[in-house]
């Protein structure tokens, strides 16, 4: 995996998300209730303040749990909730290193079948459907890992053309458009609940 990802729109986070597959997950962990650019920035500043050039998923898993937390919520803090999101990262490497021997490229590396790696990654702890979903796309989109049937098993996030997730976001201008389209959705969400009520 060596690919230029735009996930986190900086250079230094991209670079790191583009050439380890432990990044990108953390990433893809991180993403919720913050702006996506900050989430996959994440990796990196993780990295900075572990004094690393990558992310270990040994070293991580390893770590005492308060430090790792009070590594997290250090300002600028590496998500909304650092405390929680720094358990979760801890048990994603814990799972990584007890199923994978910590290398997070064997997750798909090897898999010829979209709903088998579908499966892999929702079995991945913070990974639910949506969220695995999202990655398989991000993997066959933009990393070439693309098992029979991956674009199937992704579901709409698999659909070529389409600016539903960060699979679909390689710079600018399509960040703008994933944007709007997630504006689309949570108003469609709003206006359907306003109707029930």
């Amino acid at each position: 995996m060596d690919v230029t990802l735009h996930l986190a729109q900086d250079p230094a986070a991209d670079e790191l998300l583009g050439r380890s597959p432990l990044a990108a997950l953390v990433g893809m962990l991180l993403d919720q209730q913050i702006p996506m650019e900050w989430a996959f920035k994440g990796p990196r500043t993780i990295a900075d303040r572990m004094g690393a050039d990558d992310l270990d998923a040994h070293d991580i898993a390893a770590q005492d749990p308060e430090a790792f937390a009070a590594l997290l919520s250090e300002k600028p803090a590496v998500h909304r909730y650092p405390g929680s999101m720094a358990k979760r990262i801890q048990q994603l490497c814990q799972y990584l290193v007890e199923h994978y021997d910590g290398n997070a490229e064997l997750v798909w590396k090897g898999v010829d079948d979209g709903r088998e790696l579908l499966r892999r990654l929702e079995a991945l702890p913070g990974f639910g459907k949506q969220k695995a979903q999202i990655f398989l796309a991000l993997l066959g989109k933009q990393l070439g890992v693309r098992p029979t049937g991956w674009r199937e098993a992704a579901g709409s996030y698999g659909d070529p053309g389409s600016h539903r997730s960060i699979a679909d976001i390689t710079g600018p201008d399509s960040l703008t458009k994933v944007r709007a389209h997630k504006q689309e959705m949570k108003a469609a969400a709003k206006a359907a609940k306003a109707k029930k009520g």
